[in-house]
């Protein structure tokens, strides 16, 4: 490695240039190169197990309290074994994807191709620059700004990183020229970048750098955060406006939301663009061996405080019953927000055993809290002990453009009743809701507030943000939502789970008579087979209040969040290399 950020390489042999930048299928064969870039369906249903509202089988690293140094040993781990490099080792992730970016760019010049095809393959390849210099400034703030090839002796491989403000600028630069310039405008498969795909991305990370600006004083860019906002609203509108995708609803209120997950199809409504399986050729995912298994992923499952967000039918807050405390499992997910069970196993889910439909209440081998994801992973059995999915994953949806237009508006305080209706309404309305669609809530709900968003007053800010937590779960938004809103402190929620009225009793979560889970302090005898036996007198694994309350998962590893944690160090290997690019603050 010459240099800290491995910028020097060409990606195409001199020799080839010719052949490559000559023709028309050459610069298609060339761009289709870029698409290698875009995250795979296991990144996008894994990613959000570092958030604020999952629990996981271990702490994360980041978060536990005290595990992570901010100097390095002789033999670059900490106390704990924790090492500071690691956690900084995605700094490598995607510059050779930009040194193709940028060679392309750099020879993508022969004037026999007609100058709007060659703009065309210029916007696809600006546009997945922007997107890769967004992913970099989230994680890492301040980055070094390279938009042409380097060779060895280009000073600019040991120069100092570039301000957020002057990489932020050209990403805009970037992703306004791809909106001008790609032609695309359907693409029935919904696996290229299209006009509108162009204008999606430019509506989330607008989004993203408005919000981060308004609420990270500390940067000094307040004054600058209306512009961004502006941004993402105008682009989102126009998505709007075009009118070539809508919210899905051909599965009713009790199905739509979840066919958009599990379909092996894009439904092509609403998917704007997404990952596509293939079993011929053998390209699949693993969201079921991840969402059903005790030992393959995280157990990941949802934390109670969430899953108290989810609105009653009527609109109303769950959280005003006088009793949702101590509510237990089977009571608190009826009448509620129908997406509530599209998203995790209720007592009416089931499954496909053998060509049998059979009852499948929350399974405590794998779920920690009784919240066990059912949004990515399908209904059949049969797939659950491998790489076997083909469902199609989605990475832009036109839900995702609606809250977008929401937040933004909100943000500047121009939302209006009839832009309400259109976006949150319209939401809250595919998932079964049938009050508050029409007009901008005004009345704060003490419990969102209290327990997310103390320092939001505003009644719509604060409903646009519950449904954004809502309605994209799972989708890899949270952290990032959460960083951009300067709420890290989210990440030490306890881990809490349903309620339980008494332990050394059985459990009946599905109301259909037969007992499924037996929470005990005293170890049973006689144990009843199909029954799941869970230790609650441990230190990892406890109820509230000893012999009844709410599982709690691991309140004997502290998590801590520190203001630090809002971007990523730079690995200590390329501060070796090239000292000039400095470390973020804190570590």
């Amino acid at each position: 490695m010459v240099a800290g950020c491995d910028l020097e390489e060409v990606p195409v042999d001199t020799a080839n240039k010719d052949a490559v930048f000559g023709s028309e299928s050459g610069l298609q064969l060339y761009a289709n190169s870029f698409y290698d870039w875009l995250p795979s369906a296991n990144n996008i249903h894994q990613a959000d197990a570092i958030s604020d509202y999952s629990t996981r089988r271990n702490a994360p690293d980041f978060l536990r309290a005290g595990n992570v140094y901010s100097s390095r040993t002789s033999d670059n781990t900490s106390a704990s074994g924790y090492d500071l490099i690691a956690i900084g080792a995605d700094w490598n992730w995607g510059w050779g994807t930009l040194r193709n970016i940028n060679f392309f760019l750099e020879n993508n010049k022969d004037p026999k191709i007609a100058a709007d095809v060659r703009q065309h393959y210029n916007g696809l390849a600006r546009f997945f620059r922007a997107w890769f210099y967004f992913e970099k400034v989230k994680r890492y703030g301040d980055v070094p700004w390279v938009n042409k090839p380097l060779d060895v002796a280009d000073p600019k491989l040991y120069a100092s990183r570039d301000p957020r403000t002057l990489v932020m600028d050209s990403v805009l630069a970037d992703i306004n020229f791809a909106i001008q310039n790609i032609k695309t405008i359907n693409d029935p498969s919904r696996t290229l970048i299209t006009k509108d795909v162009a204008l999606a991305l430019k509506s989330r990370i607008a989004l993203f750098e408005g919000t981060f600006r308004k609420y990270h004083t500390d940067k000094g860019l307040v004054n600058t955060a209306n512009t961004w906002l502006t941004a993402a609203a105008e682009a989102s509108q126009t998505v709007m406006t075009n009118g070539r995708f809508s919210l899905h609803r051909g599965g009713g209120t009790d199905l739509s939301y979840r066919q958009l997950f599990i379909s092996d199809a894009p439904v092509s409504a609403e998917i704007m663009l997404a990952v596509v399986s293939s079993t011929a050729l053998n390209v699949r995912h693993a969201a079921n061996w991840y969402f059903t298994s005790a030992t393959t992923g995280t157990r990941f499952s949802f934390i109670r405080p969430f899953i108290n967000t989810y609105l009653n039918i009527d609109g109303t807050p769950y959280t005003n019953e006088a009793d949702y405390q101590t509510q237990t499992f089977m009571d608190e997910v009826k009448g509620r927000d129908k997406r509530l069970a599209q998203t995790i196993r209720t007592g009416s889910y089931k499954r496909t055993n053998g060509g049998n439909l059979v009852a499948a209440p929350p399974a405590f081998t794998y779920t920690y809290t009784g919240y066990q994801p059912i949004k990515w992973s399908v209904d059949n059995v049969a797939i659950d002990g491998g790489n076997n999915n083909t469902n199609a994953v989605s990475i832009f949806r036109y839900a995702e453009i609606l809250l977008n237009y929401a937040e933004a508006k909100a943000e500047l305080g121009t939302l209006t009743n009839d832009d309400w209706s259109k976006t949150i309404g319209a939401l809250r309305s595919r998932a079964g809701i049938t009050g508050g669609l029409t007009t901008l809530p005004t009345v704060v709900d003490p419990y969102l507030q209290s327990t997310y968003f103390p320092n939001i007053s505003n009644p719509v800010i604060l409903e646009v943000r519950r449904e954004r937590g809502i309605e994209l779960a799972l989708e890899g938004f949270r952290f990032y939502d959460i960083v951009r809103w300067k709420r890290g402190e989210l990440m030490e929620m306890p881990w809490l789970g349903i309620y339980v009225p008494e332990a050394n009793k059985l459990m009946d979560l599905n109301e259909d008579g037969t007992p499924d889970v037996y929470f005990y302090t005293q170890t049973p005898t006689n144990q009843i087979s199909g029954v799941t036996y869970v230790n609650v007198a441990t230190e990892s694994y406890k109820l509230t209040n000893g012999n009844s309350g709410q599982v709690i998962w691991l309140p004997n590893i502290p998590r801590k969040w520190e203001d630090r944690k809002y971007f990523y160090p730079i690995p200590e290997s390329h501060l070796l290399t090239n000292p000039s690019l400095g470390q973020n603050t804190g570590w």
